[in-house]
């Protein structure tokens, strides 16, 4: 796939519509029926995750070199898009392991870490996190404890990290951990922290995956947080330059915005079908709700939010795989989709009346999920401080 296969009209390719169509069938298919179990079970889907793999949906965006299917970053967002309407735990599953889980070693990664680590997480047969977020350091990520010593040739690492994505699993292999590793002095004589990323892989004693979240929504993804105690790993293992660790994760996150906003948008997408649907369905005061004025204008109102979240997100797509800036755009996607599919999800909700309260129900599953996306990888407030930034205020 190429930048000009994503045209100015945003019109699909055969290749980009085959992909997003094959993703939509396994969501409705494989997917779907499994999901209000794993949800209330709070179990990960390991089968739906091995079949992911399998259809080389963790690879998308990298190269057939390191085990990918050399397509591009709008792929896995097409991806994303689709199994955002039906399971938005398994949607932030491929979202982590791809964005925050493989692309950091993709990016920054030296040829020999590309070599170890790319193609067993280009497979889905294993799974990495990022570990950026702490306690007091979340939007402020300049606020990283975490310690990272260099002592006869191994990273010594002490710290703790706050609610990290696919951090626990039986198939997770590695974890990107952002580190002070020593401080800089600036040109008023002030000090700032030199962050770097090193890679911890799991097994690595000292390395501790704590015990998971009891979390409000995506109940079938894995979270945790994370205790580094003397964790020692060969200085080999630094991924990019040293102190360029928060850059690094800066532009891993505007990337990862795109992402979220597709995954967002296909949650908006999934209320506004389920609506469609039930509104056909339901009856009251003799004949099928989806006749009386007040639904169907909610309901148009939900579907042009979603068409207006997807717009976002092909916008800033368009721009990255074109080289242009695109860090405000992602900003307007990720708020743009996460509201569209927090406001869908409630009025879904409605819709519904007493059933959208009932948790086997797929729309109070998304009101439950859906407030996530304006919290993670990054608040809607910090999008709000991007955008109102590159307007110089």
């Amino acid at each position: 796939m190429s930048t000009s296969d994503l045209n100015s009209t945003f019109g699909l390719t055969e290749e980009y519509q085959d992909l997003s169509n094959s993703v939509r069938e396994f969501a409705d298919e494989v997917v779907a029926p499994v999901s209000a179990k794993h949800d209330e079970e709070h179990s990960f889907p390991y089968d739906v995750v091995k079949q992911m793999g399998e259809m080389g949906l963790f690879g998308l965006p990298f190269p057939e070199e390191y085990g990918g299917m050399g397509g591009d970053y709008f792929a896995l967002a097409l991806a994303l898009e689709q199994l955002g309407r039906v399971d938005q735990s398994v949607a932030i599953t491929l979202e982590a392991g791809v964005s925050l889980g493989a692309m950091p070693v993709y990016r920054f990664g030296t040829e020999a870490q590309k070599e170890q680590w790319l193609p067993q997480l280009a497979s889905g047969r294993s799974l990495a996190g990022f570990g950026l977020t702490e306690r007091e350091a979340g939007s402020d990520a300049g606020g990283t404890k975490t310690q990272a010593r260099l002592e006869n040739g191994e990273w010594i690492i002490n710290g703790n990290k706050e609610f990290i994505t696919n951090s626990g699993t039986d198939i997770t292999t590695l974890v990107t951990v952002t580190a002070v590793t020593g401080h800089k002095e600036g040109a008023d004589g002030s000090t700032r922290k030199e962050i770097s990323t090193i890679l911890v892989p799991t097994d690595t004693p000292g390395f501790t995956a704590e015990k998971p979240y009891n979390k409000v929504g995506w109940n079938a993804s894995d979270t945790h947080p994370l205790t580094l105690d003397d964790v020692r790993v060969p200085e080999a293992n630094l991924l990019g330059q040293r102190g360029r660790g928060y850059a690094n994760f800066l532009s891993i996150l505007d990337e990862g915005r795109i992402a979220i906003a597709a995954l967002a948008t296909g949650a908006a997408q999934g209320c506004v079908d389920l609506s469609v649907k039930y509104a056909k369905e339901r009856s009251a005061f003799g004949q099928n709700i989806g006749k009386y004025q007040a639904i169907q204008f909610k309901i148009a109102r939900m579907q042009a939010r979603a068409h207006t979240a997807r717009l976002a997100y092909y916008d800033a797509a368009s721009r990255m795989l074109a080289g242009k800036p695109f860090k405000t755009e992602a900003a307007i996607a990720k708020m743009v989709a996460g509201e569209a599919a927090m406001d869908n999800a409630r009025d879904a909700t409605q819709v519904f009346g007493g059933y959208g309260f009932i948790n086997e129900f797929t729309v109070a599953r998304h009101y439950r999920d859906s407030k996530i996306l304006e919290v993670g990888e990054g608040t809607t407030e910090v999008q709000l401080m991007l955008i109102a930034r590159e307007l110089g205020l």
